[in-house]
């Protein structure tokens, strides 16, 4: 059975390892996350995998092109996204999980704000739960984590997804008064809330949740603060593949033609320590991060 929890390229952080399940994921270089969304109605590629078989097979794409883990989410957090039924999650995420699981140990996390539905995926095989709602949303889902071990992504977000907008689409600008210190203060409130029902620190990881509440300018000034997260001492993942301040700033209204200035961008965090990335196109994200050695050198 082939392993692929190794990383791909050499960068310097303080934080070396994520503890997730049984799997301890180095990060002593970037770790890529692929998305495999089985959903209808994802912002970038809903409905392109039906089936379980397409699913799975993405999945196996997705690590041959340098995936460390394989995000799978059965509901949409685009902007407007109608919610989707714990048990509908469950049907559509679990067996893809399994189908995986039973070819290869990747690193896999289940996208999802429900307790109930992040139970079954662990159980099915999953490793990390991703929730973009950092405990908030399911008072269980802090208990769930302790006691599986798995690993835990908390994001911050400022409207659930069927009250939000696209980062270049609100009408008034989302108020901040130092959008970094803000994002990462939160963050770190709910990472110790986590801590004190018994989630191991060294199993989270802090997202500062691109989109999902700020405007472009505040989301560059994230990717641009990336350095402050760093310090936290928590492993930091990165969600901004595609996303519409990526578009809006380069001109790209197709979201696939933006996985060019996705890369640069990660690029930009990698090289202020951040370790972890969510994307669509890992093959390209891969290509542009090799040229990270020579820039911290």
């Amino acid at each position: 059975m082939q392993s692929s929890c190794d990383t791909l390229l050499s960068v310097t952080n303080e934080t070396q390892s994520w503890t997730c399940a049984g799997h301890v994921v180095s990060l002593e270089s970037p770790v890529l996350v692929g998305i495999l969304n089985v959903t209808p109605d994802s912002f970038s590629d809903g409905g392109q995998f039906a089936t379980v078989a397409d699913a799975v097979d993405h999945a196996f794409r997705l690590i041959k092109d340098g995936a460390g883990i394989i995000d799978i989410g059965g509901e949409s957090t685009r902007p407007g996204a109608a919610r989707v039924s714990a048990n509908e999650q469950i049907a559509r995420t679990c067996n893809v999980i399994r189908g995986i699981r039973e070819q290869n140990d990747v690193c896999i996390s289940i996208d999802t704000t429900l307790a109930e539905v992040a139970k079954e995926a662990l159980q099915a095989g999953a490793n990390i739960i991703n929730d973009v709602a950092a405990g908030t949303e399911d008072d269980a889902m802090f208990e769930l984590a302790a006691s599986t071990g798995a690993g835990l992504v908390l994001m911050h977000r400022r409207l659930p997804p069927e009250k939000d907008q696209y980062s270049d689409q609100y009408d008034e600008t989302p108020v901040f008064q130092d959008v970094v210190e803000e994002v990462l203060g939160w963050l770190l409130s709910r990472a110790e809330a986590a801590e004190r029902v018994g989630v191991k620190k060294e199993a989270i990881a802090l997202d500062p949740g691109f989109g999902f509440g700020k405007s472009v300018e505040q989301n560059w000034q994230l990717v641009e603060g990336s350095s402050a997260f760093v310090a936290s001492g928590y492993p930091i993942y990165a969600g901004l593949s595609r996303k519409s301040f990526i578009g809006a700033t380069a001109g790209m209204e197709h979201v696939e033609s933006r996985d060019m200035a996705s890369a640069v961008a990660a690029l930009e965090m990698a090289m202020q320590g951040v370790q972890i990335f969510r994307v669509h196109n890992v093959y390209e994200h891969a290509r542009v991060l090799q040229s990270l050695p020579s820039a911290n050198h």
